[in-house]
């Protein structure tokens, strides 16, 4: 099976504040969150279009964005503890690499022609994927072992302190820094397509038997020993209380105390398809995301987007890797929260809502074949089944994915709305840059002032008379116009 987890953390994403502005607040690190034992595997090409070696890993998780710093020392500090967890460093700095057609990597990296389809422009010619064992592989279908993201989804919330850190007031204060809003979040972002119950059977503090400084709890840890140690202390206390396998997932909600602030160590982790963790009730505890110190970073907005952690992290517990690189969030911004789950709301990549389900085939436009192909796009935040994807594959294992972002549903910091495009890198682990966000303005700064929002990209998307240029598959997406319904005319052509 790809990516056999065996318990390393998937960590959640950075929050570059506002890409670099003056008086803007420095990236803070990013999180990284991979099932799974890697495999040494060809790395993210170069501007010729030429294999970067990857630094193999022994495991994988995924960890909590890293909050804003308040210095640039700081940030640096934060980004160089970064790594998906269990994983040696990075050999290669993933950044966001555009040509002057805005094209998310140099002409050499896209595979020149389209991928020949045995039924044209059928479907599944753009049900691109990874090699067996990339971690958390942006490729469809998702492998299995991670849980349901669609129908009824039962997460069970599970409240923990220590001896060394009790319980920071009352269970239903922690409770209501995520709920109802979360539920919320997923309702909007899957078209009601998954009904996410948060379910609290026990409604006390449960304490572990060992202070919390004896698990070993720090960014970037590993399964074993420590979170092995901390399941299993949580399932010999609350297993008599809790039929763990009526649920789909778990959400250990750490009193906040326990470790340091969110502004210097995000500890928040999610340890997903994890087959070799502990059992309860027959079944082990394989999705499990952990939440500790508040995002709070002390703009008077978390009341209203604090709770985002959870989103991002239950986004890996659905087989989603973390967007955002060892250089922050430049590579996709604030379009997934994925990449951002600091600031303002924002939604996921229409490319993830099709990979978990929320999108039918019948949304998705596959411009497989040479020729020109002419669309009508619904922005990803209106209701209703009419098309709001299309891909261009360029390989069996990438290509080239549009949609149209406007302000609406989750997305509360779109300043200026158009077709977003990006390249989708199947091959590509978790946390290295398996998504590139094509910037249509390059170098403008941006047009957002929202804290925790990268800036640089938030005018990526191209508006109507924009084109966008692929010259290595020499593919060209053209916004023709935009009906009174709000809808975006757009042409594909590809020689």
């Amino acid at each position: 099976m790809e990516q056999p987890t065996n318990g390393a953390p998937s960590p959640s994403g950075p929050i570059p504040g506002r890409g670099g502005r003056a008086g803007g607040k420095p990236a803070p690190d990013g999180r990284a969150h991979a099932p799974g034992t890697a495999r040494p595997r060809t790395g993210r090409r170069d501007a010729a279009g030429a294999a970067t070696p990857r630094t193999p890993a022994d495991g994988a998780s995924s960890t909590s964005a890293p909050a804003p710093a308040a210095r640039l020392r700081r940030a640096a500090r934060l980004r160089r503890g970064i790594a998906v967890a269990s994983l040696a460093p990075l050999a290669v700095a993933v950044t966001l690499s555009t040509t002057g057609s805005g094209s998310p990597d140099a002409a050499g990296h896209s595979a020149a022609g389209p991928v020949a389809a045995g039924g044209g422009d059928g479907i599944d010619a753009c049900r691109i994927s990874g090699p067996l064992g990339t971690q958390m592989s942006e490729g469809l279908p998702t492998t299995a072992g991670y849980a349901r993201s669609t129908g009824r989804v039962r997460a069970l919330n599970l409240l923990v302190d220590f001896s060394d850190a009790e319980g920071e007031g009352t269970v239903d204060d922690r409770l209501k820094e995520f709920f109802p809003q979360t539920t919320r979040w997923f309702e909007r972002s899957s078209y009601g397509r998954i009904d996410y119950r948060p379910e609290t059977p026990v409604k006390r503090w449960l304490r572990m038997p060992k202070p919390f400084s004896a698990y070993g709890i720090e960014r970037g840890a590993p399964f074993e020993p420590g979170y092995r140690k901390l399941v299993r202390d949580l399932v010999k206390i609350s297993d008599p209380l809790v039929d763990f396998a009526s649920y789909d997932l778990v959400n250990v909600l750490v009193t906040p105390n326990a470790g340091p602030s969110a502004l210097d160590t995000v500890l928040s982790v999610t340890f997903a398809g994890n087959r070799e963790a502990p059992v309860a009730d027959g079944v082990p505890l394989a999705n499990t995301s952990f939440l500790y110190s508040r995002q709070d970073d002390g703009s008077g907005s978390y009341a209203r987007t604090g709770y985002r952690v959870l989103p991002h992290e239950n986004g890996h517990v659905f087989g989603l890797p973390d967007l955002y690189t060892q250089d922050g969030g430049g590579a996709v911004g604030h379009w997934d929260i994925m990449s951002e789950d600091w600031g303002a709301d924002n939604d996921l990549l229409g490319w993830h809502k099709w990979k978990l389900g929320w999108l039918d085939d019948e949304q998705v436009g596959c411009v497989a074949s040479p020729g020109t192909h002419d669309f009508t796009v619904a922005p990803l935040a209106a209701a209703g089944h009419d098309r709001k994807l299309l891909f261009i594959p360029l390989s069996h294992t990438s290509g080239i994915a549009a949609e149209v972002r406007t302000r609406g549903g989750n997305d509360d910091s779109v300043c200026k709305p158009g077709l977003l495009v990006y390249r989708v890198d199947a091959d590509v682990d978790t946390g290295q840059g398996p998504i590139t966000v094509a910037d249509s303005k390059k170098e403008s700064g941006g047009c957002t002032r929202s804290p925790n929002v990268h800036a640089e990209l938030s005018d990526a998307p191209f508006g109507v008379g924009e084109t966008y240029r692929d010259d290595g598959s020499r593919t060209r997406v053209e916004v023709l116009g935009r009906t009174e319904d709000g809808e975006y005319r757009v042409r594909v052509h590809r020689d």
